[in-house]
């Protein structure tokens, strides 16, 4: 269930259960996921570390632990197709041509025995056989001009000879090589100071406005989603707990979770609120506690929540909220 179904998916996740074997025991890593990416929106992933927003990032290009395992009845329906059932020559084809990935580390995402111009040229060549070498090289420079970098410098620049931020923009015009329609943002920009990663977003809601590019940002900072995107993802413990509006969510979310973590940062713009860090710490993965798994941390758990475990429910139009109580929180 999601604020999109119905509505024009380019992604659609079905039960998606992904599990990690460890010495202690297996942790749960994605419980049942259900979403829906609109085609052509930016949609954020929030949540604490451990809530599963970078598994489910990953998953979506097909990337797994070796511990890991999927169960049976899980799909990654891309443009309809179950990327689940790909095979690795298919697997290959669909990253980058059709989706790609903006890690977090742009230092570990390029080579530091080649050149800009080499990295970016060689993937287009290497996907793209009937392609020259003019050709890509045209189309480089075109991609890091639009990540307002200069071809000309940074083009037979080696990573060590540029800033962090530069970086970061090669390994978006990197993304973009291959004219993908969906992009995943991995928490681009957490190395980067505050000013710089401005910059980056404001590039980046460019380039979305101009390519009408499908966008998934995973991120911690619930303010910066606020901001970029047009909806947001909640996850709690491997579980979906809200699906809702950028806006609404700034204005009032139903879920007692995002309440908490819109309380637990300062705020640059808007209302001001009293910072109110959320009390205890994420759930248990191996152990998981019975009925709502934010039970132990919520101050408005009441008897059910301790036996029953809470399904996502339509609080308003595209908007729901895995809590018991969570249409008389939005009424009240």
């Amino acid at each position: 269930m999601s604020m999109n179904e119905g509505k024009d998916a380019i992604l659609e996740i079905r039960n998606l259960g992904i599990n990690f074997s460890i010495r202690e025991g297996t942790i749960r890593a994605l419980d049942n996921v259900d979403l829906d990416f609109p085609r052509g929106k930016i949609t954020a992933v929030i949540g604490e570390s451990g809530c599963g927003k970078s598994t489910l990032a990953n998953s979506i290009l097909g990337l797994f632990a070796g511990n890991s395992s999927v169960d049976p009845l899980s799909k990654i329906l891309f443009e309809g197709k179950n990327i689940l059932g790909l095979g690795r020559e298919e697997l290959r084809k669909f990253r980058w041509q059709q989706a790609s990935m903006v890690f977090q580390s742009a230092q570990s995402s390029l080579n530091p025995t080649m050149n800009i111009e080499d990295q970016l040229v060689d993937s287009i060549l290497d996907h793209e056989g009937a392609t020259d070498r003019a050709e890509a090289l045209k189309r480089v420079s075109n991609l890091l001009k639009m990540v307002n970098l200069d071809a000309g410098m940074i083009m037979k620049s080696f990573p060590h000879q540029i800033s962090g931020g530069m970086k970061q923009r090669v390994i978006i015009a990197l993304a973009l090589t291959l004219n993908p329609q969906l992009v995943v943002l991995d928490e681009p920009t957490t190395a980067l100071d505050v000013i710089t990663q401005n910059f980056i977003f404001d590039i980046l809601s460019n380039i979305h406005a101009a390519q009408n590019l499908t966008m998934i940002l995973i991120t911690h900072d619930i303010e910066l989603a606020g901001n970029f995107a047009d909806s947001i993802v909640v996850m709690y413990g491997g579980e979906v707990f809200e699906v809702v509006s950028a806006a609404q969510m700034l204005k009032k979310p139903g879920h007692p979770y995002t309440e908490g973590l819109l309380h637990s940062i300062p705020r640059v713009s808007g209302e001001r609120v009293e910072i109110k860090p959320i009390p205890g710490h994420p759930p248990d993965l191996i152990n998981k506690p019975v009925g709502c798994i934010f039970r132990p941390r919520c101050e408005f758990a009441k008897e059910i929540c301790e036996t029953q475990k809470p399904k996502l429910v339509t609080i308003g139009d595209g908007w729901v909220a895995a809590c018991h109580f969570a249409k008389e929180r939005a009424a009240s």
